[in-house]
């Protein structure tokens, strides 16, 4: 298939040109195979595909932005960058990721493990579902990615070369850059907001020169602070969950950046599941219980990656910085003990930062979340959404005074008190 020029699969052509890579697995005759298009994000097309003997998620990159349409081209070779991503992950913190079965570059389509019967987290988060352990889950992993894909864990060569291989994902960076940091803060073209409740608000923050201040430094941040590989992507709608497992898919976005990245762009999306919930009530208070559980999701996920990271620290830090013979094999222990709670207090403020832009980018921006959209009554989304947006502002602006979770668990619980709108 890969000595053939690129080509858009299809429900009906998907069995004849994959069947060579599948029927092993699915079991033959691939006219039998059931095949859906189930592909919901913006980028990419996503089969099921089921036979006989299991089944198998089949993802292809298509050279434009699904979202936009051909007008918006991108480079296939984003599958590339997620494949790679996809390895390491699967290494740094085993079976969190779905297992990669085949890979084609020439075709930009990956053969990988069908998670079922899990489901978007996203989706269960709107519905009210709650996951026990989903926390610790994914504040791990956060910590494992970001401890082993960085100068703490690797050596030079292996740590140039990777940072050189993930650097050409620049079309992916360069949306992130714009659709994250920038074009929320303006009158962007792609830009749009569901609710004209919300212009005064959107008025008042683009306005705001603090606001847009914090917003540009975090991008300095983004783009300049290769402290590690991130994931790219981390939201509630690259998470899929059954009965307390967590697995992380879709990390096309992958690149080297601040360690907060991905754990502020997580925390963010708990955070908008938590101003959500009043959207979806039939009587008032009715979702009080997973309203605040969205709440101890949120500081779960600080509270295990912290955590997990210092035990890495304390146990794998053999890479490139803070090496031991500067620190523990001097009798400097305590030295060490510093300089870890020094960066994380960095990463703190940071991730900060991050979930703060993320909010704003999901009511402004171009990419919304369905916790938000599917809410039916108009003001009753506005309202949501703009305690989000406050908060949000909030984060961003005053990272570097908040003092832990508390802080931020306080601001949340004050706006959706308060109900402003």
């Amino acid at each position: 298939m890969s000595e053939t020029p690129y080509q858009a699969l299809t429900v009906e052509t998907l069995p004849l040109r994959l069947g060579a890579h599948l029927s092993e697995r699915l079991g033959s005759p691939p006219e039998s195979w059931r095949v859906r298009e189930v592909g919901d994000g913006n980028l990419n097309l996503v089969f099921i595909v089921e036979g006989r003997q299991g089944g198998v998620i089949v993802k292809q990159a298509l050279p434009y932005v699904r979202l936009v349409g051909d007008a918006w081209p991108l480079p296939l070779k984003r599958s590339f960058f997620e494949y790679h991503a996809l390895t390491r992950q699967a290494a740094r913190d085993p079976g969190r990721v779905p297992a990669v079965y085949h890979f084609d570059e020439a075709q930009a389509l990956t053969i990988m493990e069908y998670l079922t019967p899990h489901r978007i987290l996203r989706r269960d988060l709107e519905a009210g579902v709650k996951h026990e352990g989903l926390a610790d889950q994914l504040g791990n992993f956060c910590a494992r990615t970001l401890f082993r894909g960085s100068d703490l864990s690797m050596k030079t060569a292996e740590r140039k070369a990777d940072v050189a291989l993930f650097a050409d994902n620049v079309a992916l960076c360069d949306i992130t850059e714009t659709l994250v940091f920038t074009d929320p803060y303006y009158s962007a073209p792609l830009n749009r907001h569901t609710s004209p409740q919300l212009d005064g608000i959107v008025a008042q923050l683009r306005a705001d020169v603090d606001l847009k201040v914090a917003a540009q430094q975090l991008k300095l941040k983004y783009c300049n602070h290769a402290e590690t590989l991130l994931h790219g992507d981390l939201h509630t709608g690259s998470i899929m969950a059954h009965e307390g497992e967590a697995r992380v898919i879709d990390p096309e976005f992958a690149s080297y950046g601040p360690f907060g990245f991905d754990v502020g762009m997580l925390i963010a999306n708990f955070l908008m599941a938590y101003f959500a919930q009043s959207g979806y009530e039939r009587r008032p208070g009715e979702r009080d219980d997973f309203r605040a559980w969205t709440l101890d999701v949120a500081e779960g996920v600080w509270d295990r990656f912290r955590a997990e990271f210092a035990h890495l620290w304390r146990t794998e830090r053999k890479g490139i910085l803070f090496p031991a013979a500067l620190y523990e094999d001097q009798g400097h222990a305590l030295a060490a003990e510093q300089a870890l709670a020094a960066l994380m207090q960095d990463i703190w403020i940071d991730a900060m930062g991050f979930a703060g832009v993320e909010m704003h980018r999901r009511i402004l921006g171009l990419a919304h979340i369905a916790e938000f959209e599917h809410i039916e009554n108009e003001d009753a989304r506005a309202s949501c959404e703009a305690k989000a947006l406050r908060l949000g502002r909030h984060l961003a602006v005053n990272r570097a005074r908040l003092l832990g979770f508390a802080d931020v668990r306080a601001a949340a619980l004050r706006l959706e008190r308060e109900g402003i709108a």
